[in-house]
């Protein structure tokens, strides 16, 4: 589909017959007479001499601006919205414990990290949301309306039901309206059909707002305006679009799992620490409770994955960025974690897979012509300054020098009634010649082929081309203007992008399959099809889904075959929304590509929904990543680029998790155990932000892109995360029971002086060392000693923090002062046991690996079993 795409000669395409000359037919049958355009007028109160200022005001306050007016959250709204969900709730909580024992250092971090999260991902929001605004201020529009009985260019917005407007050729249509004087329009409703090339309408016809006038000149009342027109109605299935994406799912979930672990750990030391008040003096009383508080606050401070939101936006961010130089502009952050996992692309044909430029193929003489007269007739017979796409492909195809001899005496412009052009030229002998080109049933009336072999034969050639999807227009010519003699067909075909093809096959390798859904009939879309090896299984969009089907409710046996179809042709609005509703219900991560209006409601269903170059407002509006470059070769690097991010950021939730949970964990067991708090609250803090303001740099690693879709597995990543923090766990209560056993052995102590604060800073160092290289042990699914190895910037901030953390300890920074004996000590620990950890991750994806496998043998008999 494309708004590019002209030919006011629609008629004269062969292929075309089954789809637009269908619909032609049954807008004539709807077109209104004089009379009942009298009605119109009555009904609007209004007359052909257009609106008085008086009426016009009066309807402005009645009907408000002619424009979209869509119901967007207020700044204030979105920034709320960042301090709500459970990893907030959990930082929130913190800081209220903090502010109720006034601890204010802590409070004062905490809230530091709460308002950052915010920040960061509110101003993602606004410059996405600014960019999307300023495209639309970029798109303001001018009217001409009949005021008080004179015509005056207004703007577009101001336009009220019952104005008079003139609508001439290169004008957008300014809202919806009823033609009622001139001759005719050609007007391209690609934008909101889907029709490659533009229909002709006539007085009585009704023209949409958004569609664009080819050629032509015509007057128009305004019947609807804003949110009442044929886009305002697309607007509401807009509205009813979308959905959650899955990595505020996954987030979601990892935050409940969280707060489940932290709140059962919260209970068990509450009841620990009333266990023991009570067991030492034999009752309990409120006083206690500040200690039960201090407990709850340190517990939950560890449960809280701060960071977490920060690493994910700055990771997302600079993929933005990096997809922003390959031409791809985020308008959604989530639009990259979904496009790493999308195994299906719905891709309009005109323009993303062709290139929307109408080119002739072979010429078909007929009787002695030759082809390059039929090339040459059929140029003549076209408008050299034209900006018809049939005119210019005719042009292009012929010899220019040879053509410039030819004088033109006069030219008769295509009649939607007669369907052909006719012009006569004066050639370089002096004689006239008369040219016509057109439909072919046009052409073969015009040279009085009605019956025959001659008929039979030409009429058989335009049937095969149009089975194969190919277009073609009739040429004849004549010497005295009233005889023609016919020349034969001249097959047109919008070929395929050069790299289309290509770019197609390397989707397949990375697991995407590309379905083609386009307004053209079948014959076209599956030609297009085949040649890009998509396949030839396209079906009528109107026989899938049936006349009285709905988006919402989609029968299974629909969403079947929607599923195992290679394409959809003849596609309308309700019809792209609900295969992409169908391919979600069975499990599909669906991205949709569109220009259009009529394209919008998939767009914003989608999981991703991909603006192509040169989409309407409207398009771009409902898009999560809009393309400034032709073609789909920018969507494969996107989701190359996009299964990077996700890489990166699935291996940080892997760390990030593990340590939460070795963190809590530790905390309630050394409690438990030894009775005293192995961490303090602001040590805690200080430990979230060594583990995660390096990881930051996460954004720039070297990870392995996956050759097929990537998705988040909850239960891989809860099941092995939780591995990894009770491996953690042992390897930190080991460094805690070192220490206690060192405080207790005479002979250490008199060696090197050992109490329980030291124990806290070992566990501290532990914890810096120990989280690290827990990260570089879970970046990657093999081993750590195999590449992809971590980049520069991730090793110079780990090994920087590391250095500060080593410092901290050496200087008692915060915490008691740890001799560098002890320091040594605790590293060498932590690289013995991150040798370990590797060992145990490598078993732990070989059984996964395995128990996979063998799940995919026993289901594959069964058939398809959906995405990876």
């Amino acid at each position: 589909m494309s708004q590019a795409m002209v030919a006011p000669a629609h008629e004269a395409v062969a292929g075309n017959v089954s789809g637009a000359e269908t619909r032609t037919s049954s807008e004539a049958a709807s077109r209104l007479d004089q009379a009942a355009i009298a009605v119109k007028f009555e009904e609007l109160e209004s007359t052909p001499s257009g609106l008085s200022g008086a009426q016009v005001k009066v309807r402005q306050e009645k009907y408000g601006p002619n424009a979209i007016e869509a119901k967007e959250e207020g700044k204030w709204e979105k920034l709320v919205g960042y301090f709500w969900g459970p990893i907030p709730w959990m930082i929130e909580a913190a800081a209220l414990l903090s502010l109720i024992r006034f601890d204010w250092p802590d409070f004062a971090v905490v809230m530091g990290l709460l308002i950052y999260n915010a920040i960061v991902g509110f101003w993602q929001d606004s410059k996405a949301a600014s960019a999307l605004a300023a495209l639309k201020q970029s798109l303001a529009l001018k009217a001409r309306a009949l005021r008080d009985g004179a015509w005056v260019t207004i703007d577009t917005a101001d336009l009220v039901p019952g104005d008079v407007v003139s609508v001439a050729g290169g004008e957008t249509l300014p809202a919806d309206l009823l033609l009622v004087e001139g001759k005719y329009l050609s007007v391209d409703q690609a934008a909101l059909t889907g029709e490659s090339l533009p229909v002709s309408k006539a007085v009585g016809d009704s023209a949409y707002s958004g569609s664009i006038v080819r050629q032509g000149t015509m007057t128009g009342l305004v019947t609807a305006t804003g949110n009442a027109t044929f886009f305002g109605r697309t607007a509401r299935l807009v509205a009813s679009a979308g959905a959650k994406s899955h990595a505020e799912k996954a987030v979601i979930q990892m935050g409940d799992f969280l707060i489940i672990l932290s709140a059962a750990l919260a209970l068990v030391l509450v009841f620990a620490q009333v266990w023991r008040d009570i067991g030492a003096d034999g009752h309990w009383e409120w006083s206690h409770a500040g200690s039960i508080v201090q407990l709850v606050l340190v517990l939950l401070v560890a449960s809280v994955p701060v960071a977490t939101p920060a690493v994910m936006s700055v990771t997302m961010a600079l993929g933005a960025l990096a997809l922003s130089k390959q031409k791809a502009i985020v308008s959604r952050l989530s639009a990259i974690e979904e496009l790493a996992g999308v195994d299906i692309l719905c891709s309009d044909k005109t323009g993303t897979l062709t290139l929307n430029q109408l080119t002739l193929q072979p010429a078909i003489p007929f009787g002695d012509a030759k082809p390059e007269e039929l090339v040459m007739a059929a140029a003549l017979a076209s408008q050299r300054q034209s900006d018809d796409a049939i005119d210019k492909a005719v042009i292009a195809a012929a010899d220019a020098s040879a053509l410039a001899t030819y004088v033109p005496v006069d030219f008769t412009p295509f009649d939607p009634v007669n369907k052909k052009t006719t012009a006569s030229h004066r050639g370089p002998d002096g004689q006239v010649i008369h040219v016509a080109k057109g439909a072919p049933q046009a052409i073969a009336t015009l040279c009085g082929l009605t019956d025959g072999d001659a008929a039979r034969a030409y009429f058989g050639k335009v049937e095969d081309l149009a089975r194969s999807g190919t277009r073609a227009l009739g040429v004849a010519r004549s010497t005295d203007g009233t005889n023609w003699t016919l020349l034969g067909l001249l097959p047109m075909l919008d070929p395929p992008r050069p790299d289309a093809a290509a770019t197609i096959a390397r989707a397949k390798e990375l697991g995407v399959t590309v379905k083609m859904v386009t307004g053209d009939d079948v014959a076209i879309g599956g030609e297009i099809s085949r040649q890009l090896g998509l396949g030839d299984r396209l079906l009528v969009a109107s026989d899938v889904f049936g006349k009285d089907s709905s988006p919402e409710r989609i029968a299974i046996d629909t969403a079947r075959a929607v599923e195992v179809a290679d394409g959809f042709g003849r596609v309308f609005p309700e019809h792209k929304f609900a295969i992409v509703k169908a391919l979600q219900e069975r499990g599909h991560i669906v991205a949709m590509t569109g220009d259009g209006v009529n394209d919008a409601p998939a767009l914003k269903q989608a999981d991703c929904g991909v603006a192509v170059s040169g989409a309407t407002d409207a398009a771009r509006g409902a898009a999560a990543l809009i393309l400034t470059a032709p073609g789909l070769s920018t969507i494969i690097h996107a989701i190359m680029e996009a299964r990077a991010i996700f890489e990166r950021i699935t291996s940080y939730i892997y760390y990030r998790i593990a340590m939460t949970i070795n963190i809590m964990l530790v905390v309630v067991l050394v409690y438990l155990v030894y009775d005293f708090m192995p961490l303090t609250a602001i040590m805690i803090v200080f430990q979230a932000l060594l583990d995660d303001i390096p990881i930051m740099t996460i954004a720039y690693d070297n990870v392995k892109v996956q050759d097929r879709p990537v998705r988040w597995n909850m239960h891989r990543i809860i099941s092995f995360s939780t591995i990894m923090g009770l491996m953690a766990l042992v390897q930190s209560f080991g460094i805690v029971m070192l220490g206690m056993f060192w405080m207790r052995s005479p002979e250490l102590t008199a060696i090197l002086p050992m109490d329980l604060p030291h124990v806290q800073t070992m566990l501290f160092l532990q914890l810096a060392a120990g989280g690290h290289l827990l990260f570089f042990v879970s970046r990657v699914q093999g081993t750590l000693f195999k590449p992809p190895y971590p980049s520069w910037p991730v090793l110079a901030a780990i090994f920087g923090t590391q250095v500060f953390a080593i410092l901290m300890c050496a200087y008692g920074l915060f915490m008691p002062a740890l001799p560098w004996l002890l320091i040594g000590v605790v590293w060498v620990y932590c690289l013995a046991w991150t040798l370990i950890m590797d060992g145990v991750k490598l078993l732990y994806f070989q059984m996964v690996d395995r128990r996979e496998r063998s799940r995919s043998l026993i289901d594959a008999p069964l058939g398809p079993i959906g995405p990876a």
